[in-house]
């Protein structure tokens, strides 16, 4: 099995910035993507951004130019966030896709349980 841990949620006021870092350890196979989504309590998940494992970032447009992702290494990202908005207020989940065995021919995604980010006015 797989554990991803996020951290670095909380309270923030708008305008305020804040990083998000996820960990993902346990039986681990070629992890090709690491991601970030968010949700809001009556809608789906929304994409915000990814690092693959050849080093590809994407981030979503609706936050673009205020968040970036970056990775220690290919089972730990962070998610920089700054400019805050109350808009941004949403769980956060960190995705790890990966597979379920080192011959690296099934692929599995692993979420986190997610964490919470609170922005003010």
């Amino acid at each position: 099995q797989v554990q991803l841990v996020e951290s670095g949620g909380g309270l923030v006021q708008a305008g305020d910035s804040l990083r998000l870092s996820c960990v993902a350890s346990g039986r681990i196979f070629c992890i090709s993507a690491m991601s970030w989504f968010r949700q809001v309590p009556g809608n789906g998940r929304e994409f915000i951004a990814t690092v693959t494992s050849s080093n590809t970032y994407y981030v979503a447009d609706s936050v673009k130019g205020r968040f970036s992702i970056a990775k220690d290494n290919a089972a730990t990202v962070h998610l920089q966030m700054n400019s805050l908005k109350r808009e941004d207020t949403a769980v956060y989940y960190c995705k790890a896709a990966t597979q379920t065995n080192y011959l690296c021919d099934e692929a599995v995604d692993y979420w986190g349980q997610g964490i919470q980010v609170t922005v003010s006015s």
